[in-house]
Formats: structure tokens, C-alpha cells, sequence
């Protein structure tokens, strides 16, 4: 972050502390962007994302003075963000959503088969693969390729080890990668079973 930026946001935060409504304001307009999109990949509706990204900050307004100013304040709003998030899922159980937007990171290439969902070009096959997972690895992941967060940023925000968080990256890859290869496999018989029918 540029260092005058940092400046700006300490001070906004010092004077939110004190309970300056307009420097909290400033906040907000800085990290309303990530927060909603954040909301947005967890819970695939718009409307609901804009209510949990007002949920966000609230909360965040309400918990500014324990706020560790030795942290990050972006991954510190996103921790809050994702927390809130997966309640918000819990409470409804609802187990698939899709994205919008999703772009795999590209310096993630391998030749590894769990890799390949990073890669590929097809953002729609990405999106329903994510929302099969559950909502913490889900989070991890989301944290992970879309804010290229750290692992241990990740533990922070998620409120676990750090182990417990590769363990989940790995799992949650290897089980979208295992679904992207079921549906390459159903995929190429059908279209298969076409090419044999066009012959008859």
C-alpha cells in the first residue's frame, strides 16, 4: 500500500475510533468494493451481498477499537466479511451458488490434475465447482485465489491453524479437480455416444 494511503487510512480509523462519522465514511468508500465482491462470490445474490456488506461494516464500526492496528485493516474487513458470510450460509444451508465474475489466478499453472481447474477456460464449470464446497473451504478459497491472501492471513481470518488451512486448500482442490475430471469423462462419452449416432 502506497504509504500515504496507509497515512489517510490510520487516521481515518484513529478518528472513527473517537467517533468521527465521516472518517468511518471514508473507510467505507475505500473497502466497500472488495467487501461487496467478497459477499458476492460467497453468496451468489446480489441483494443479499449488498445487505451482508452493510452487515459488514456495522460490525466493523462496532468492533473498531479492538481492532489490531498491527494487521492489515483490508484483511481485517474481509475477515469480518467472510465470517459473516458463512453464518449467513449456515442459517440458510443452502450448498450450491454460482459466481458471476471468476478469474482463476494464472501463475498457478501445473501439470497436476487439481491444477487444472485454475486453468481452465471455462468459467462456468469454475463456479459451480466452488459452490459445491463447504463454506469455510469455500472462504479458504475464495481467500486464497481471489485475494491472494497468505496462509497464515487466511488461519487469522478464518480463526484456524495454519495447517488446517492447507489441509483444506488441499482437499478442496483435489475434490474440484476430481468433480472437473467426472464431468470431462461425462462429457466426452456423450459427445461419443453423438459422433456414433451420426452414423447410423
Amino acid at each position: 500500500m502506497n504509504p500515504t494511503v496507509r497515512e489517510a487510512e490510520n487516521s481515518w480509523i484513529e478518528k472513527a475510533r473517537k467517533g468521527d462519522d465521516d472518517a468511518f465514511a471514508n473507510l467505507v468508500d475505500a473497502y466497500q468494493g472488495p467487501v461487496f465482491n467478497l459477499c458476492y462470490r460467497m453468496l451468489g445474490n446480489r441483494e443479499e451481498a449488498e445487505d451482508a456488506a452493510q452487515e459488514t461494516f456495522l460490525k466493523a464500526y462496532r468492533a473498531l477499537n479492538r481492532y489490531d492496528s498491527s494487521r492489515k485493516f483490508v484483511n481485517w474487513i474481509l475477515a469480518i466479511a467472510s465470517n459473516h458470510c458463512i453464518d449467513r450460509i449456515r442459517r440458510r444451508r443452502l450448498q450450491l451458488f454460482s459466481f458471476e465474475d471468476v478469474v482463476p489466478l494464472e501463475d498457478h499453472k501445473s501439470t497436476k490434475p487439481e491444477a487444472a481447474v485454475f486453468e481452465s477456460e471455462y468459467k462456468k464449470e469454475v463456479q459451480e465447482l466452488v459452490g459445491q464446497l463447504d463454506q469455510k473451504d469455500r472462504a479458504a478459497v475464495i481467500l486464497r485465489y481471489w485475494y491472494d491472501m497468505s496462509y497464515d492471513e487466511i488461519a487469522d481470518s478464518l480463526d484456524l491453524t495454519v495447517s488446517a488451512v492447507k489441509s483444506r486448500l488441499h482437499r478442496a482442490r483435489k475434490r474440484m479437480a476430481d468433480c472437473w475430471m467426472e464431468t470431462q469423462v461425462v462429457e466426452n462419452i456423450s459427445q461419443g455416444r453423438e459422433h456414433e449416432t451420426s452414423y447410423i
